[in-house]
């Protein structure tokens, strides 16, 4: 599927699956991302969805990459001091959906899934979106597109 491009302002961290440190590098971003109270910060959101945006890979999923933990804004002309801004560009996107508990871990094995399929990613920019679907943690759906070569 085809996606619009759209524009991200967030927090960032960069980090690798290597050792698991991803595993501890996302989840203090999303502790900082609410206990800063960072969505209510961000300007010109055009929706309150969450967005986790996965680029700036050094080489495939194995190696070091960005993660921004935003929301959509219509631009990127006011980036608030300690946030960053990323255009996500309109590109080819295979969607997964991950249905479930979020505590129990749903959206990972869904990753787990994509990192042994034989999908021909691009490493450009992917991301997951926190939308209506996702408001009961219990059993929430959270959209993941992963961008790859046509």
């Amino acid at each position: 599927m085809d996606i619009q491009k759209f524009n991200v302002i967030g927090i960032s961290v960069r980090t690798t699956n290597e050792n698991g440190q991803s595993g501890q590098d996302i989840p203090a971003l999303l502790k900082k991302f609410i206990g800063g109270g960072i969505a209510e910060k961000i300007p010109n959101k055009v929706s309150n969805d969450v967005i986790f945006v996965y680029t700036d890979y050094e080489k495939d999923h194995t190696k070091p990459y960005t993660t921004i933990l935003g929301c959509p804004v219509e631009s990127l002309d006011s980036i608030p001091e300690e946030m960053t801004g990323k255009t996500i560009e309109g590109i080819h996107y295979d969607k997964f959906t991950a249905k479930g508990n979020l505590a129990e871990g749903v959206v990972y094995k869904e990753w787990m899934k994509i990192w042994n399929s034989d999908l021909d990613r691009s490493f450009t920019s992917d991301f997951e979106i926190y939308g209506e679907k996702a408001q009961n943690p219990e059993n929430a759906e959270v959209d993941i597109f992963i961008a790859i070569n046509r």
